[in-house]
């Protein structure tokens, strides 16, 4: 029996400003599992932990990297080697307690990389968590120095290739942020249910994270130059949003979304 088959590998997954982070800190603190802390680099994300796979900085950061067609990378990459296997786990498990059976591992990227990641580490589970796309994209606009249209469009893009990849994951679970803010401990419950672990009462995510941002948002209707950016925006991406439960016209609202989505 090999070294990974004594553990469970968590890849925590959503695009940056999605609430990975907070979440990331709270599964972390559970005593059945290990993730990165104190490790130096931002977010302790493992992106920035290895040297198999390019991080998304390499693809132009926040609201850019997955634009690229070779930051999306599944189980027919030339990277997935038993070799490159071996060395990732070599690499992150410096940053990981190997008494505990859990390990768990959170970046941006993996929201494009799910098929990849189970490829190398068969039988991963998969927490993908989804945030309004008016907040992702506002609270990015800062680094990605983008259009509007273009963050919103980043964002429906990497979802849609989640989408594409899901069906091949044996063990996912989609969760929206704005439901871990509303009932934090009933999807927590979600969480530790799907892992398998000992359910344990934590902390809860920030439940007026998305309003600064709505904020902004709503003022762009009422403000002479902001208006027609409003109206376009909503006029070229409304149909598409809604298919993943959210609206720009109402963004407070939370909507049912098709069968196939979370």
């Amino acid at each position: 029996m090999s070294t990974l088959d004594h553990h469970k590998f968590v890849f925590l997954c959503g695009l940056h400003k999605s609430g990975t982070s907070p979440l990331f800190r709270i599964l972390r603190e559970h005593p059945q599992i290990s993730g990165f802390s104190d490790t130096g680099v931002p977010e302790d994300e493992g992106q920035h932990l290895q040297s198999v796979f390019s991080p998304a900085n390499v693809y132009g950061g926040p609201g850019r990297f997955g634009f690229a067609a070779d930051a999306h990378l599944t189980e027919k990459s030339g990277l997935v080697t038993t070799e490159n296997g071996d060395r990732l786990f070599a690499e992150w498990s410096k940053y990981w307690d190997l008494r505990r059976r859990y390990l768990l591992e959170k970046s941006p990227p993996n929201l494009i990389r799910t098929r990849f990641l189970q490829a190398l580490f068969p039988d991963s589970y998969f927490i993908v968590i989804s945030r309004h796309p008016i907040a992702v994209s506002l609270a990015t606009r800062k680094w990605a120095g983008s259009s509007l249209a273009s963050l919103i469009e980043h964002w429906l893009h990497c979802h849609d290739l989640f989408e594409r990849d899901r069906s091949h994951l044996q063990r996912v679970l989609v969760l929206k942020y704005e439901d871990l803010t509303r009932g934090s401990d009933s999807r927590l419950e979600r969480i530790w249910q799907f892992l398998g672990v000992t359910p344990l009462s934590s902390g809860a995510l920030d439940p007026g994270g998305n309003e600064r941002y709505f904020t902004v948002w709503q003022q762009l209707a009422t403000d002479e130059k902001g208006r027609g950016v409003y109206r376009r925006t909503i006029a070229q991406f409304e149909k598409r949003v809604q298919r993943y439960g959210y609206s720009l016209a109402n963004c407070e609202a939370l909507l049912p979304v098709a069968s196939s989505r979370a």
